[in-house]
């Protein structure tokens, strides 16, 4: 199966030489490359959110294969779908479901199931596509995951499959957990509301961040998938999480009146 962008000329420019072009504009100086076990990436439009999926996916060394979980924003298919082979085309070429780590985190999981429908008309796993491609991972291939349940032995079950996973690569699969941050709120509100939820994903506390966003309605719209990465890290020998940046729509914009949080977060 192939899966033809849905989004490209919406989130991010359908022309490769423009694409090309923004991410470069987003880009930091030449940053060293640290190995990660995963990192938390935000999904809006490039306009808005690039600048910090680009300069937090910058900063690590993107492996042969990435492992990208996602919410479901449409309600499409089934609520914790995989897709276990096939390919993605963005603008910059194709990039190759991994079969291999897909079948295996099916044969581990009791929750996930095969299913492309979910996928169909999903943006957050997207929109990530294009800055692997271009940060270096040409050659990556990945697994994507889409979540609609929150569930808390669903999430701590897929979990322990991508640790087992990520235990036994040996530094050569990274998880991607896309999400965006408080979703319009006051400048103010959403950088308390964020604060929150992002203190509980440096302290490698999964249990902490979902009681986090439960207790002061937090719209982090992947809290799951960001929860799964958190746990499946710290069960792989995670010790450490950095925030390498954070900003507002309204940043970008100057309308603070109603923003929504972008934070970008590489896991050791």
């Amino acid at each position: 199966m192939t899966r033809n962008p849905v989004v490209a000329g919406r989130f991010y420019p359908a022309d490769p030489s423009k694409l090309k072009a923004m991410v470069a504009s987003f880009a930091p100086k030449p940053l060293p490359q640290e190995n990660a076990l995963a990192c938390i990436l935000p999904h809006a439009g490039y306009v808005f959110s690039g600048k910090v999926a680009v300069q937090t996916l910058a900063s690590v060394k993107i492996p042969e294969a990435c492992i990208i979980l996602g919410p479901n924003h449409s309600g499409l298919g089934e609520p914790v779908s995989i897709m276990r082979e096939g390919e993605w085309k963005t603008p910059l070429g194709r990039l190759v479901i991994h079969t291999e780590i897909a079948s295996e985190l099916m044969a581990q999981s009791r929750y996930l199931e095969e299913d492309a429908i979910a996928h169909a008309e999903e943006h957050s796993i997207e929109v990530i596509l294009p800055l692997i491609q271009e940060l270096g991972g040409k050659q990556t291939r990945f697994v994507p995951i889409t979540l609609a349940s929150n569930d808390e032995l669903v999430y701590k079950d897929i979990a322990k499959s991508i640790a087992s996973c990520l235990r036994k690569a040996a530094g050569n699969v990274l998880v991607i957990a896309s999400s965006d941050m408080s979703h319009y709120e006051p400048q103010k509100r959403a950088n308390d509301k964020d604060q929150k939820a992002i203190e509980a994903i440096l302290a490698l506390d999964d249990e902490e961040l979902i009681e986090r966003v439960r207790r002061w309605d937090i719209s982090m719209c992947g809290y799951i998938p960001a929860a799964i990465a958190v746990l499946a890290s710290k069960m792989a020998g995670a010790t450490s999480a950095k925030l390498l940046a954070y900003q507002t729509s309204g940043d970008v914009s100057g309308d603070y009146s109603s923003v929504v949080g972008y934070a970008g977060i590489v896991i050791h």
